[in-house]
């Protein structure tokens, strides 16, 4: 299950490896902030609090936009981050910069 909160909304949805959060998010119509989808805006930046280790590796836009202690701290970029085959719990929530 992954479990995604944004700004207003909450869902628990079903893993679907190959998707990223955001996209994820979307589908669900988890108000979940974002407008390039391409890892330049950094407006779907989250933190992700349980299930790192079920998502893609960094990508080079997410090293462009965040700080390694973002990534020790738990966030990624929601559009970046993709469920990986055999996905368990995530736990994500939209923490836009601003």
């Amino acid at each position: 299950m992954i479990e995604l909160r944004g700004r207003t909304k909450f869902a628990v949805v079903e893993p679907e490896p190959g998707l990223s959060i955001l996209k994820h998010a979307i589908k669900y119509k988890v108000d979940w902030g974002h407008m390039c989808k391409k890892g330049t805006c950094a407006k779907c930046r989250c933190f992700v609090s349980e299930g790192n280790e079920y998502l893609d590796g960094i990508t080079d836009e997410e090293w462009d936009r965040l700080e390694p202690e973002e990534f020790e701290q738990g966030y990624r970029l929601a559009c970046q981050a993709v469920v990986k085959q055999g996905a368990q719990r995530i736990v994500a929530v939209n923490k836009p910069y601003f």
